[in-house]
């Protein structure tokens, strides 16, 4: 009888290290998941700071391709260009990933605004113009510094659901990669000097 018991007391001791072992692996799951989420949030919330930014340049471009308009009015197809951009950039429900490519369309349509009323010196003596382009000057330096910000957090993000073993929690959940906010066109990446 006692080797009866003895053998039940291995099989106890067996199942309870069983047990303790997916107790842990359990926790660790659960912290892994939290981290990744809290990864998520803080990119989504450094978006979000970037949001703000783009909000007020797309406040802004009306009012300054109606200033341009005044001047330029021969320069039609910069012009709907930029109206173009900025409508595709508005538009409601699109994903973080298209968003972004949005966005980097509108840089670029703004970009050759400028480098068009390079060609007006009426236009660049106008104090109306000239406010409104120290405005995006402005917006575009905040949208650059929001942009590294999220860029760090979704770096971060990105590096901790690809690393083994988070790597099977962040797979086995659903968590993608976050997108980063770069200027794909080489074109945009050397924007057109303009001085007023």
């Amino acid at each position: 009888m006692g080797a009866g018991f003895a053998g039940l007391g291995i099989v106890l001791v067996v199942l309870g290290g069983i047990a303790l072992v997916l107790v842990v692996v359990a926790l660790w799951g659960v912290g892994v998941y939290n981290a990744l989420t809290r990864g998520r949030i803080g990119a989504q919330g450094a978006f979000s700071g970037i949001d703000v930014e783009l909000k007020r340049r797309h406040d802004l471009v009306p009012n300054l391709v109606n200033t341009v308009k005044g001047y330029a009015a021969h320069e039609k197809q910069t012009l709907d260009a930029v109206i173009s951009a900025r409508a595709s950039a508005t538009r409601p429900n699109l994903s973080m990933e298209q968003r972004l490519q949005a966005e980097q369309g509108l840089s670029g349509a703004l970009g050759r605004l400028m480098a068009v009323a390079e060609a007006y010196p009426d236009l660049k003596a106008n104090q109306n113009f000239l406010q409104l382009q120290g405005e995006l000057s402005q917006i575009e330096n905040r949208i650059a510094g929001a942009r590294g910000g999220y860029n760090g957090a979704a770096e971060g993000y990105n590096a901790m659901a690809r690393q083994f073993p988070a790597l099977l929690v962040a797979r086995l959940f659903g968590f993608q990669d976050m997108p980063f906010f770069q200027v794909d066109d080489p074109a945009q990446r050397n924007a057109p000097v303009v001085q007023f």
